[in-house]
């Protein structure tokens, strides 16, 4: 039976089988020898602040250690494999950041991350018009990883997928100072260094790392250096102050852009000529820091602040026809974007009761304004047979942009009886977009202007703990997902300015889940659940190498997840996550379909599948951590076929892939090394690592790196 079609039908069981599964944990509460005592795991310093697994919503932890084990380091998306509904595509292109997509949300994403709220130590990584980079994250300092998926994830504002949190590591008790190395194919080498320690009631945390690579494709050579520094401050368990500082510097990175299916066929490591004739790479440097005091004011209550700022600089060069950006009214083929941010998030925490009942509260308010300083210019110099490409030319585009939000939310815990929680919450979502036009030349008008989005955004969840380490949950709720500034930045039939007419799409999500944690059965979750988004928000023309976007009809995301893993033998584990994704148009639109496309022609049928998104995706993994001695991996993965445009009209394979790992590791009193080697791709397949959506010049494809290796080293001494 093929797997979507399993999955359809448990659909149809599901309710059913829920008073077998009830009676069977019935029966497993009467049994002492099942019964085992949850960890307490608190989510700190976030609108969540509740054991997660009390919480009624899907949601992982994936620490630190598991990140970097066994691996090179160099991407979030190495070590959130196993995380059910996540779908990350490592592009091969570090121009560009990941792909990465929760139950169906951010798939069509060409530039940066949207749809997902990303939040590193407390600063949004995702920007208030919903756009987000995670470029940033300095893997050797993170202590882990959460991730959140579901209706509850839009208390944290412009997101309607889910929420990725990254924490990282505060200073150990110890001062210790640690070393990696590591290289691999296609001249690829990393090397880090961490310090840490405390001095009385304060600690410190401070790492950085270089990286380097001439890439698996031609024309894909990107080099990056990450600094991450965090100091806490505590005096007693009633005052926390802690400090967060960050900085990327990414000198070039060079884009390969993506292959059209012939020339993936001939070269899948090649690159169309365009990429090197007009030199297409990007620069980007991104300097922030981050301040968050917390208060105990008594047994009752907690105040907490928290204010962030940083500036992150962008210059993009593309490859447009010199023709075409010659026409007046065009912005060029050199973006370059100059951001400043900021925010306050002010929380208060109260424990109270109702009906003699326990009751938490909390209430806050969210203030976050990004300031664009958006410039455009040619990829060219010079005229007629004198031009030279690859090069800043004439500006063409000059504009101040602002995004701010105003975001009031309250959330509510209820524990009204000993195995049941009731919590409830709602943010009123409120973003204003203002655009100063600064480029009126010839018949480039004023295209100044401003709109504003705004929604509620209630949520309701309700738990039960059906016996010893099971959980059982049910949630609905609704989001908002406002068009990014890359979204707005252009106008259908090369109309200048921002394109103030597209609007939020908005969602209404419900889910069914079961989590447990025994020693019989291991860890693991269930999640069922039903997405229906109105106006989603999709491509409209692509002409002159800009895409523009419109609002379409309503699509449905509908799936199941599965998480579970356990520990066998002395030292090893198990581990399994299936997703089954079925999202699809609800109302036909017209879309584009030929390049290029100055006006959507082509009727998209209600029940084509939204591109960029496999349905089906598996993965398996194996390992054998004891504390010392050899340790070893195996990882065997699965991703079905996926969509390239709204038509259907192509589409990548399905792909199944296999890598193991395999080191030593020594352990001293004060000190330990571990050397370790993997192999990426040990079949040598060829495929797709992840497509580019509603490409205008059917340049979908940006294939994987066939079989690839890479060796490492870590050391730590403490003092």
């Amino acid at each position: 039976m093929r797997f979507d079609r399993a999955v359809s039908v448990g659909w149809s069981l599901l309710p059913g089988c829920l008073p077998l599964l009830w009676f069977g944990l019935a029966r497993a509460a009467d049994d002492p020898a099942t019964a085992v005592t949850l960890p307490v795991v608190r989510v700190t310093a976030e609108p969540l602040a509740a054991p997660v697994l009390a919480l009624p919503a899907a949601d992982d932890t994936v620490g630190g250690e598991d990140l970097r084990r066994d691996r090179p380091q160099v991407s979030v998306s190495e070590g959130l494999g196993f995380v059910p509904g996540l779908q990350l595509r490592e592009r091969q292109n570090y121009a560009q950041d990941l792909q990465i997509s929760v139950r169906g949300f951010g798939a069509r994403a060409s530039f940066g991350i949207r749809g997902i709220r990303l939040v590193v130590d407390g600063i949004p990584a995702t920007l208030p018009d919903g756009q987000g980079q995670i470029s940033h994250v300095e893997l050797g300092s993170v202590d882990r990883i959460e991730v959140l998926r579901g209706p509850f994830s839009a208390l944290d504002g412009n997101a309607a997928g889910g929420v990725i949190r990254v924490f990282t590591e505060d200073g150990p008790d110890r001062p210790e100072i640690s070393v990696d190395a590591g290289a691999g194919s296609h001249d690829a080498a990393r090397v880090g260094v961490q310090a840490g320690g405390r001095v009385g009631a304060w600690r410190y945390r401070v790492g950085a790392s270089h990286f380097q690579t001439n890439g698996f494709r031609d024309h894909s050579a990107a080099e990056r250096d990450l600094g991450n520094a965090k100091f806490s401050w505590q005096p007693d368990d009633d005052r926390r102050l802690s400090l967060v500082l960050n900085h990327l510097d990414l000198p070039e990175a060079q884009d390969p852009l993506g292959l059209t299916r012939a020339q993936m066929t001939a070269d899948p490591s090649g690159v169309d000529p365009v990429a090197e004739t007009f030199n297409t790479r990007k620069r980007v440097g991104q300097t922030q820091g981050g301040l968050t005091y917390l208060q105990r004011l008594g047994p009752q209550d907690t105040l907490q602040a928290q204010a962030y700022l940083g500036h992150r600089s962008t210059t993009q060069y593309q490859s447009i026809p010199v023709a075409t950006q010659t026409n007046p009214l065009h912005p060029g083929g050199v973006i370059d974007l100059d951001r400043d941010y900021q925010g306050l998030d002010l929380r208060w925490v109260r424990q109270t009761t109702l009906l003699d009942q326990p009751l938490a509260w909390t209430a806050g308010l969210a203030w976050d304004v990004l300031m664009e300083q958006r410039r455009g210019a040619q990829n060219f110099t010079g005229s007629g047979d004198t031009w030279v490409t690859g090069v800043r030319g004439a500006l063409r585009r000059d504009e101040d942009n602002r995004v701010a939000n105003l975001d009031p939310y309250l959330q509510l815990n209820w524990r009204w009886a000993p195995q049941w929680l009731l919590q409830a919450g709602l943010r009123y979502s409120n973003v204003r977009f203002t655009s100063r036009d600064h480029y009126i030349v010839g018949s480039n008008p004023d295209d100044s202007g401003q709109v504003r989005q705004a929604a509620w955004l209630p949520m309701l969840g309700l738990s039960y703990q059906m016996a010893p380490g099971w959980k059982a949950y049910a949630s609905l709720g609704r989001g908002e997902e406002t068009p990014t500034l890359n979204e707005l930045a252009y106008r259908a039939g090369g109309q200048t300015g921002l394109n103030f007419a597209l609007r939020s799409a908005s969602s209404t999500s419900a889910e069914l889940g079961l989590q447990w944690a025994t020693a019989d059965w291991g860890q693991g979750e269930l999640a069922l659940f039903e997405t229906r988004t109105a106006h989603e928000i999709v491509t409209q023309t692509n002409a002159g190498g800009r895409a523009t976007y419109q609002n379409a009809g309503g699509t449905l995301r509908r799936g199941l997840e599965l998480g579970w893993s356990a520990a066998w033998a002395s030292a090893g584990r198990v581990r399994l996550n299936s997703s089954f994704l079925d999202a699809h148009y609800r109302d036909s639109f017209l879309a584009c379909s030929g390049t290029p496309c100055t006006a959507p022609s082509t009727v998209i049928p209600s029940g084509n599948r939204l591109p960029g998104l496999a349905r089906s995706t598996v993965a398996l993994g194996l390992d054998w951590q004891p504390p010392t001695g050899w340790h070893a991996g195996a990882e065997w993965r699965y991703v079905g076929r996926i969509f390239v445009n709204d038509t259907n009209s192509d589409a990548a394979a399905a792909a199944t892939t296999v890598a193991l790992s395999s080191g030593y590791q020594w352990r001293g009193e004060d000190w330990s090394v571990d050397a370790f080697a993997r192999v990426d791709n040990l079949l040598d397949r060829r495929y797709v690592g992840s497509v580019i959506v509603n490409d205008g010049n059917g340049r979908y494809f940006e294939p994987a790196p066939g079989r690839s290796w890479w060796a490492g080293i870590r050391s730590r001494w403490q003092f």
